[in-house]
């Protein structure tokens, strides 16, 4: 017979919320607002801010024997913060969950949070490609792959939440975050951050939405900005992928933006927080703080006259947890309690979120152990002894970059590289080709082992003031990667320039080193980092989108050579490329595509690798023409009554191959449905080439009418078809007429009967084939639970024999 139970709230066989009423009866009002905030441990005045304001608001270190009496609700980056040895990492983990377990009077353990942006942002755990990168594979299958993996380390290690996906759409590419989103268009960022949410929870760890909402149409591009929006782009665009992702992904936890919108910051607006978020969409899980964002209502935003009335105005509004440290939740809301100005039910209505978060989570249950599975799988646990010789039996043992780890980044930095033109030189090998005997790899990313890493990285995040530690992961540089793919080429380097310094010196150099080879490698690019010690991410925003310092003019020289070069882009965000598009051989888009994409790189340059990836944001053909997104009304576009041409250079969705696909025409077997209804529609894709390759089909809508602007085309489904020489493959759509739908001019979501044309196309711009449907019925509304795109199935049609070779020039894009 089992023993009893004697503390419901710890007894896993009585219903959450019960167990959540049970334990809120224990706690004091100081207990309950213990759990509603985090510490971050370690976060000193040394080194540079990896958060806003980190060192204004965060001026005294954390004492934590002041704090733990009461409880802790969560513990901030613990892996994140400062190099640490993963083994070593699990085990400092493990002591702090038993000391605050031990020093608190019921012993509640915190839930540990870390970063996850681009891969566990720890020391030595492995740096995946950024999101935009994960976009322009256009493969969710392959992302969910990822994020599982990353969620197995996160957890294996004691860590239960993942601050990540980045929902946010751009709207400004100058923006320095656009690195950390899944590009402009809102239905690719909701399909890709699905399949990421989806991975995450899978392995047991809490996905964190962020940033809701509006964040990244701050204006001119500016990090934490103000946003002043329109209802119908905040509903149609920078809403859905929240919404598709609470529906496919099912996350448990959203993360506030730290913006205001329209003059009302997202952190105090109930509207979004409270009665669209929980009360419309029926998210039942916590709301976190962006890093200080509740703090930030008193000091940046000046809508709270202190801490005391910034908390009290959170939590009304639907904040659950202040991140990443106390400060608002600490005594200010002690205070704002005992004064009148906030009930404390408003308290407890988060607190039952936290704690049922917790329990689902296994940390209220009886008997539960700090021990994480990498120590118990070594037979190490949380209650062994302090001494150094349990530290010195840990000390690298946990891998979190083993071989399985980097074969999965290597296959999304693959998939994620944007072949953008080719006159025919690529791929350098293959087909009766060699490799150029004279290589000359000329530009500042050429050397730079970090130009494939975003600025959530842990090594340009928080390494970069560790020089001592090392990166902790091998990071080849472009060159070396190049020097393995081509062992008989002989290879000269020269920077020519700095990223970002302006630096014209050495131009000279490299004009020199051009002419004498028999191909370029020009290696252009970003160096991540953060508030303005980079070129590309958080707080890193451009004045205009001509590449950084002198490498515009590097570009234009070497091209004046006229020796073939390749333009291979190692960047955070799109940026005009000067004559390039004309005269360059080739140009390859890799947007910080990880530890393994100097490899995926060379792999496509030789031809081992075939290029599939497409462009999730558009690459503009003028440095100054903003904001651009596809997503564009008429209005919008190239007329004649404007000298400003907004078209993009290359649109979004564009990207070539190495082999050619035969369309056949878009078909369906409906002309008419109705406002309810759905069409299917198709169309065969043969690759005509001789080689392996594939092609993502792209499915976009035209509404020729309707009783608001919309723009011209927009996605609403795509499907990623790989086909071997002569392989053909049905592609075919299932279109409700939801997908149709748009914000009406009284505020309702609505699908109105009318013309709609359907057109495949391989990119935004390149659209291949068109079926016309007319949707008949009355005007239908519809809300959140609707259906977000048209699904899509490949089916694989009889093997033809492979095809004749084809001319050089079939496959490039000339």
């Amino acid at each position: 017979m089992s023993a009893v139970t004697t503390t419901p709230w710890r007894d896993a066989s009585l219903a959450v919320a019960d167990r959540v009423d049970a334990l809120l009866a224990e706690l004091t009002l100081e207990e309950k607002i213990a759990q509603l905030y985090g510490v971050w441990v370690g976060a000193s005045a040394e080194g540079g801010d990896v958060a806003p304001n980190q060192h204004e608001m965060q001026s005294e270190p954390v004492d934590l024997d002041r704090l733990l009496p009461l409880g802790l609700g969560q513990l901030t980056r613990p892996f994140g913060t400062a190099p640490v040895d993963p083994g070593l990492g699990a085990l400092s983990l493990a002591r702090t969950q038993r000391r605050i377990v031990a020093e608190s009077r019921l012993g509640i353990p915190a839930l540990a949070h870390e970063e996850c942006l681009a891969g566990f942002a720890a020391w030595g755990a492995t740096a995946y490609p950024v999101p935009l990168s994960w976009a322009a594979t256009f493969d969710p299958e392959l992302i969910e792959r990822m994020s599982r993996r990353i969620g197995d380390d996160l957890r294996s290690v004691g860590v239960h939440q993942g601050l990540a996906p980045v929902l946010d759409v751009v709207r400004d590419a100058r923006w320095g975050r656009v690195e950390e989103t899944m590009g402009e268009d809102p239905l690719l960022v909701g399909t890709i951050g699905a399949a990421y949410v989806r991975g995450l929870e899978s392995a047991g760890v809490v996905a964190t939405l962020k940033h809701f909402v509006g964040y990244s149409a701050s204006k001119a591009g500016r990090n934490l900005a103000p946003v002043s929006v329109g209802p119908r782009e905040l509903a149609d665009v920078l809403l859905p992928p929240f919404e598709q992702v609470m529906r496919e992904g099912r996350p448990r936890s959203v993360m506030n933006a730290y913006t205001d919108l329209d003059g009302v910051p997202t952190a105090a607006d109930a509207t979004l927080l409270t009665s669209l978020l929980r009360d419309v969409w029926g998210f039942a899980g916590t709301v976190v703080a962006d890093y200080f964002s509740i703090a930030f209502l008193h000091t940046l935003h000046g809508t709270a006259g202190s801490f005391g009335d910034a908390a009290a105005a959170a939590l009304t509004a639907g904040i659950d947890v202040e991140l990443p440290t106390v400060h608002a939740f600490g005594a200010p809301l002690v205070e704002a309690v005992a004064d009148g100005r906030l009930d404390e039910a408003v308290i407890d209505r988060a607190l039952r979120r936290v704690l049922a978060q917790k329990a689902e989570l296994g940390l209220l249950d009886d008997g539960w152990d700090a021990t994480p599975p990498a120590l118990a799988a070594r037979g190490v646990t949380a209650d062994a002894g302090d001494d150094s010789a349990v530290a010195d039996a840990v000390r690298g043992t946990i891998d979190l970059d083993p071989p399985a780890n980097r074969a999965l980044a290597a296959e999304v930095a693959e998939r994620a590289i944007v072949l953008l033109r080719n006159d025919g030189t690529l791929p350098l090998t293959g087909s009766g080709r060699t490799a150029p005997a004279r290589i000359a790899v000329i530009g500042p990313t050429a050397e730079d082992r970090f130009a494939v890493l975003g600025c959530y990285a842990f090594p340009t995040h928080v390494g970069v003031h560790h020089p001592e530690t090392g990166d902790g992961i091998e990071l080849p540089t472009l060159v070396a990667a190049l020097r393995a793919e081509f062992p008989d080429a002989e290879f000269t380097v020269v920077a020519g320039t700095s990223i970002e310094g302006g630096e014209t010196e050495g131009i000279a150099d490299a004009s020199s080193a051009a002419s004498d080879a028999d191909l370029v490698v020009l290696a252009l690019g970003d160096r991540a980092g953060l508030f303005g010690r980079g070129t590309s991410g958080e707080g890193c925003d451009a004045e205009n989108l001509a590449l950084p310092g002198a490498q515009a003019a590097l570009l234009e020289v070497v091209l004046d050579t006229g020796t073939p070069t390749v333009v291979t882009l190692l960047a955070g965000r799109p940026y005009t490329l000067g004559s390039a598009p004309e005269r360059a051989a080739g140009i390859l888009e890799a947007f910080f595509a990880g530890e393994e994409g100097t490899r995926a790189l060379a792999g496509i340059l030789s031809g081992r690798v075939a290029p599939s990836g497409r462009l999730p944001v558009s690459v503009p053909a003028s440095a100054g023409v903003h904001p651009s997104t596809y997503l564009a009304s008429k209005l919008a576009q190239r007329g004649g009554v404007s000298n400003i041409d907004p078209t993009a250079r290359y649109p979004f969705g564009h990207g070539l191959s190495y082999t050619t696909f035969e369309w056949t025409d878009l078909e369906g077997d409906l002309g008419e449905i109705g406002t309810d209804g759905t069409a299917v529609v198709g169309l065969r894709v043969r690759n005509t080439g001789d080689r392996e390759g594939v092609e993502v089909v792209q499915l976009y809508l035209h509404d020729p009418v309707s009783s608001v602007v919309q723009p011209v085309q927009r996605l609403v489904g795509f499907a990623r078809v790989p086909l071997a020489p002569g392989e053909a493959a049905d592609v075919r759509f299932t279109v409700p007429a939801d997908v149709a739908s748009f914000t009406g001019r009284d505020g309702a979501r609505i699908v109105e009967p009318g013309e709609l044309v359907l057109s495949a196309g391989r990119s935004s711009g390149d659209l291949v084939s068109a079926h016309a449907l007319r949707v008949t019925g009355p005007v239908r509304v519809v809300d959140h639970t609707r259906r977000f795109r048209a699904d899509a199935a490949v089916e694989a049609v009889a093997f033809a024999a492979p095809a004749a070779p084809v001319a050089e020039a079939s496959v490039s894009d000339h």
